[in-house]
């Protein structure tokens, strides 16, 4: 861990260290996509996201780089079901959606409860409908939504890290107590749960942050999560960039991520993905970055451990 881990995190920091946001539509999601994902059938099937333009989570992470394509103020009653709808007729037919708002999908600051039904009769088609929440925000709304909804409700949780210290010092405002209460919530209402766990977030070494990615897993699926997602940290943010300055945080490397997507699909526990967004930027080998994406995709879609990659750029590490 580093000893420079006295810098004082917290939202005016966070916040004063940040870029510009990018100039959005409030009417329109900002993105769409449709991507493969292993699903809890053990089939391989289309899964749509819905990226939905809304106002900024009131939790300012200090690694979330999301408040980029936010609003600075709440989007009216109706705006968060007619970009679903336009969203809908978009994109091809599918089985499976995700519902990702930059923030909480319980945050009512972020979607209306006023907007429930409408947006449940919008999903009536799909099996599967997977939304985001800050552990804090998991309550009865859950569970008014969930009755509304004809596909099956999941709700994916940042767990992030289960270093106390550091999952302090992310500024996310919550405990794994906080994350244990919800997820026990959740099961107790018979809705599935997904973590997000990081993979070296600031102020660990390259090891530290393959040993507690791997001891998050196990926590969360000891808990009764159903899939796990490692996420590797980015800069890109401003204060991710500073404290890289400072020698504070560097970006994981691709092999480590290997490591702790093994580790999941070993443990038999439930599903674990690699988030395979943009992961050139964890390679420094040009060789080997293409066969190590795509056994990452494999992966993620078989569940199974594929044969390891060799190539020069491991001796040096």
């Amino acid at each position: 861990m580093s000893k420079n881990d006295e810098v004082v995190i917290n939202n005016k920091w966070i916040v004063s260290n940040r870029g510009k946001k990018n100039v959005i539509d409030p009417h329109l999601p900002y993105a769409w996509l449709v991507e493969k994902e292993h699903t809890t059938s053990g089939k391989i099937e289309d899964t749509a996201i819905i990226f939905l333009t809304n106002s900024e989570c009131p939790f300012h992470c200090l690694m979330c780089d999301l408040w980029k394509n936010t609003t600075d103020k709440p989007v009216p009653v109706g705006a968060i079901p007619d970009q679903i709808e336009w969203a809908l007729a978009q994109m091809p037919k599918v089985k499976h959606l995700k519902l990702y708002n930059s923030g909480s999908f319980f945050d009512e600051q972020a979607i209306p409860e006023a907007d429930y039904k409408r947006i449940a009769s919008l999903l009536k088609g799909f099996e599967t409908v997977i939304v985001e929440s800050h552990p804090k925000l998991i309550n009865e709304k859950c569970i008014r939504f969930k009755d509304m909804l004809k596909p099956e409700l999941q709700v994916a949780i940042g767990l992030e890290i289960v270093q106390p210290k550091i999952l302090k010092m992310l500024n996310k405002k919550m405990t794994l107590e906080d994350f244990s209460d919800a997820i026990n919530f959740l099961v107790k209402n018979e809705i599935k749960s997904r973590a997000f766990i990081l993979l070296r977030p600031p102020f660990l070494s390259e090891s530290e942050g393959v040993y507690w990615a791997k001891k998050s897993i196990d926590f969360a699926f000891d808990l009764g999560v159903e899939c796990c997602t490692i996420i590797p940290v980015r800069a890109g943010n401003g204060a991710m960039d500073l404290l890289m300055e400072k020698n504070d945080f560097n970006m994981p490397d691709i092999q480590s991520l290997e490591i702790v997507l093994e580790y999941g699909i070993r443990q038999h526990a439930g599903r674990v993905f690699a988030d395979i967004w943009d992961l050139g930027i964890f390679s420094n080998c040009e060789k080997c970055i293409n066969q190590r994406i795509n056994r990452l995709t494999s992966m993620n879609l078989s569940q199974r451990i594929s044969n390891q990659i060799e190539c020069t750029c491991d001796s040096k590490n």
